[in-house]
């Protein structure tokens, strides 16, 4: 109870985000509506934080990442700094990337400060153990779009409009979606979009295979909570965690023998659980499950999954 209630007191202390926690869904709403959601350094650590929160309360099943407003989703990185927007090296608030800048000027690119805030952010959502489901209710450009990948669902607003901008503004697709993006919608769709950089509706977000749904505006984000909790209602949420990441994890799998023996494993570990012997009990005599085991401390220990960074 001391660790929910710092929990809850970490959340309080967000600027640029809001979370709410109720019916086992964490819902985290990028609130700059003045700035259309835009990102920024300390948006890119409260949303990180706000995924700790959800991966570490055994109560969140699930996770609904939106914006706050009827404008925009995200509208991309915050350009406020202008023409020096991305270089990094000569930025007046350079702080979150002091480290990578030599004395001599040069760039140490493999420092940790080097990494792209966008990149940090999509791995995280990439390593959570809870399903994720993006909820996306106006503009997504740029960042708005790419930390949408590793979700595992997108439903979008009939408003909602896409774009890969990044070689329109002088740069390259970031937050990892070189990985992402070819994995959910295809190689050469992954390169049209990229290449002209346009801005689409969601008519076409779906037909491209990067949307699963599009709702009226007014019917989002309870379409959301409802697809949520039918994902997560009646399944053992141990097993779900696993599950996200066996499926994820395997999209870069060299050949399905690694799959068989992750399989093998998970069998075993989840097998031998309290979770499985509930499952089998419960249908057998007709009832709900209560499954007993919890994310926090069942996430089976065979998984090089535990302690990797984001």
């Amino acid at each position: 109870m001391k660790r929910r209630k710092q929990r809850e007191d970490d959340m309080a202390d967000y600027n640029t985000i809001k979370v709410d926690i109720s019916e086992g869904i964490l819902t985290l709403t990028m609130n700059r509506p003045e700035k259309m959601n835009a990102f920024t350094s300390e948006m890119m650590q409260e949303m990180i934080s706000a995924f700790d929160v959800a991966d570490a309360d055994d109560s969140v099943r699930a996770v609904i990442v939106t914006g706050s407003g009827d404008r925009a989703f995200c509208a991309g990185a915050d350009l406020s700094a202008g023409a020096k927007t991305f270089d990094y090296a000569d930025r007046d608030d350079r702080d979150t990337n002091a480290g990578a800048v030599n004395a001599d000027g040069s760039i140490d690119l493999s420092h940790e400060d080097a990494r792209d805030g966008g990149g940090r952010l999509t791995l995280r959502i990439f390593n959570c153990k809870k399903p994720v489901i993006g909820a996306i209710n106006g503009a997504a450009v740029g960042i708005g779009v790419t930390m949408q990948l590793p979700m595992d669902f997108r439903l979008a607003s009939s408003s909602a409009r896409f774009g890969f901008v990044f070689a329109r503004r002088g740069i390259v697709p970031e937050a990892a979606s070189s990985w992402f993006l070819p994995r959910l919608v295809g190689i050469s769709q992954a390169l049209e979009w990229c290449y002209s950089g346009r801005v689409f509706g969601a008519e076409e977000a779906l037909k491209g295979g990067l949307v699963h749904s599009i709702h009226a505006p007014e019917d989002l984000l309870a379409a959301a909570r409802a697809f949520a909790l039918e994902l997560t209602a009646e399944s053992a949420p141990v097993s779900i965690a696993l599950t996200r990441q066996m499926m994820w994890r395997m999209l870069g799998a060299a050949h399905p023998m690694e799959a068989h023996k992750l399989d093998s494993r998970a069998i075993w570990a989840r097998g031998a659980a309290g979770d499985a012997k509930e499952g089998v009990s419960s249908f057998l005599e007709k009832r709900p499950a209560v499954y007993p085991d919890k994310v926090s401390e069942n996430f089976p220990h065979f998984s090089p999954w535990m302690d990797e960074p984001s």
